[in-house]
């Protein structure tokens, strides 16, 4: 049925025992049981994700399993426990369901369509006692026990997933999530990680590379051996290296993060990097760990292979001066990047490199800047009707911003230096017409340069929202209520051979915040598909519905517009 992994083992996973023999091997901190957990699905594993994979604004935390492009394959327990989490979500993961194992272990499975037997019992009533979709709940150790292999769920698209998969994680006992295939989940993988590019940061005030004090790319010379070296670069003080690398495995060919990066110069050892553990606490230095500015203009994650400042990521097992190399004029070195996948396929990057000091002939271009904030200090910043309020730690460097306002449009700079700690905008709104000024939201401008509603707080006449990116803000004003359109059915008509009902709702502006049904005046499940704009009732739920049934809806936008829908339908 469901593959059992076997063997018991300190992790020493991957030996890399070819001509790169300056790399240790990988070792844990932990005994990890590679024979408890059994695979969550009866069919052949392929992943479409990785752990540690780079995502936006956080590592992924587990590994997204193909569903053959279907939805409602079986879950099943992969060990013994007990059910110690349930969560829906209209984002994220959607339905989720969480375990708790005798050996401290947990695991997820999140993105379901829906649950099986008790749990699914227990979520629904849970659902209608408190009359939401959206539920979270901590059953207690023995409401829902579960054994090895137990049917617990079905395969889904739900919460922020981009098409049907399982996501799966295996946490540890401070629920840390862990790489699952430490525990033995195989995956066929022969295939030699993806190299795409490599870049050099001179760090230093006096450091450059081919006399230029800005990041370079460095064009890569494939070798016959699948191996690669670079150009030889002249340069000069203290350097930063840069990868972006993705690795394949055999049934599938997206492009998945890599599980280790080994650096090392003149024989020495610089960095490793491997991605075993990322607790939810550090995710967000993600945005420290890649060159955050060289992303958002070009869409491509370049890794950073040394540590600045306010980077505590555990992914770095050793960091040699921080992974930093200082190349001496008169000195010729060699630098080198050891890429592996966790089945130990690697790609070995040589980089040759001359000391030559010499003059900077290119620097970079001063950049316009109207505030100075420094990491330690923060800031409150107001421009025109708005206030920018910036606590300590909000950047992980003292930054340069350029803040100005033009009547109801703030512009905070470029969206190319990471924040950590969010960040609050106010407004004064006092110029609003009265009628208006509940309707008033701030919003992140589009390409249109149109608002796109963020969470908005009123106190009296100042309106402010908490935000953790830069960019152009701005007050934007909805009075159009929300739209709704049934979809399967139509007033006063029979729908007897109907198993779901079903209607579209959609907000144009600053979206979709509650909704509410009822048949017959008894409050009704409606699960909210928010890529489709989808509200869904199930026939066979708890609403044992009569010949004639009015059914009611009332949905309500961020800013409090309403819209209530009304019709009779004809049921046996």
């Amino acid at each position: 049925m469901k593959g059992i992994l076997a063997g018991l083992f300190l992790i020493s996973i991957v030996t890399f025992a070819q001509e790169d023999t300056y790399f240790e091997s990988y070792t844990a901190e932990e005994v990890i049981p590679v024979d408890y957990f059994s695979y969550p699905l009866d069919i052949p594993l392929q992943l479409s994700g990785t752990f540690g994979e780079l995502r936006n604004n956080h590592f992924h935390a587990g590994l997204d399993i193909r569903t053959q492009m279907k939805e409602g394959l079986p879950i099943y327990a992969a060990a013994d426990g007990f059910v110690n989490r349930v969560k829906v979500a209209h984002f994220g993961y959607g339905k989720a369901l969480y375990i708790q194992h005798p050996n401290g272990y947990s695991t997820v499975y999140a993105h379901l369509k829906k649950y099986a037997g008790d749990i699914e019992t227990y979520v629904k009533n849970l659902q209608y006692e408190k009359e939401s979709y959206e539920v979270e709940s901590f059953p207690s150790k023995n409401q829902l026990i579960v054994k090895k292999g137990d049917l617990i769920g079905y395969t889904g698209n739900s919460g922020s997933s981009g098409g049907p998969h399982l996501h799966f994680e295996i946490r540890d006992h401070a629920s840390r999530p862990m790489n699952p295939k430490l525990f033995g989940i195989d995956i066929d993988d022969t295939r030699k990680p993806l190299i795409n590019s490599v870049f050099v940061y001179p760090i230093s005030d006096d450091s450059h590379v081919f006399q230029d004090a800005n990041p370079r790319q460095i064009r890569l010379i494939p070798k016959n051996d699948g191996n690669f070296v670079t150009e030889k670069i002249t340069a000069f003080g203290t350097l930063g290296f840069g990868l972006s690398a993705n690795d394949q495995q055999n049934a599938a060919n997206n492009r998945n993060g890599v599980f280790r990066i080994q650096t090392n110069h003149n024989g020495e050892n610089c960095v490793d990097i491997v991605f075993d553990k990322v607790s939810f606490s550090e995710t967000r230095y993600i945005n420290r760990f890649i060159d955050y500015g060289f992303f958002k203009e070009k869409k491509a994650r370049i890794q950073k292979l040394f540590v600045e400042k306010n980077n505590p990521l555990s992914i770095f097992k050793t960091s040699k001066n921080n992974g930093f190399v200082t190349v001496e004029d008169g000195y010729n070195s060699v630098y080198t990047i050891l890429v592996s996948d966790f089945k130990g396929n690697n790609v070995t990057i040589t980089v040759p490199i001359e000391g030559v000091s010499d003059s900077i002939k290119t620097s970079e271009k001063v950049k316009e800047f109207t505030h100075t904030v420094y990491e330690r200090e923060g800031a409150d910043i107001k421009e025109g009707k708005f206030t920018v309020n910036i606590p300590p730690g909000s950047f992980y460097d003292d930054v340069q911003l350029y803040i100005t306002s033009d009547g109801n449009t703030l512009k905070f700079h470029e969206d190319n230096v990471p924040i950590h700690s969010y960040i609050t905008l106010s407004a004064d709104i006092s110029n609003f017409d009265t009628p208006d000024k509940d309707k008033v939201f701030i919003g992140k401008l589009n390409y249109r340069g149109e608002p796109y509603y963020r969470n908005t707080e009123r106190k009296g006449d100042i309106i402010s929202a908490r935000v953790r990116e830069l960019g152009d803000y701005g007050l934007g004003v909805d009075t159009v209520a929300p739209t709704i359109s049934p979809v399967n059915f139509s007033d006063g008509k029979w729908i007897s051979n109907h198993k779901h009902l079903q209607i579209k709702i959609d907000d144009s502006q600053s979206g979709i915040k509650s909704y509410r049904a009822t048949i017959n005046g008894k409050w009704i499940l409606m699960e909210y598909e928010y890529k489709k704009n989808l509200l869904t009732y199930d026939f066979e739920d708890h609403i044992n519905s009569e010949t004639e049934n009015n059914l009611k809806l009332i949905v309500t936008d961020n800013v409090g517009n309403n819209s209530k829908f009304e019709a009779t339908f004809f049921r046996k």
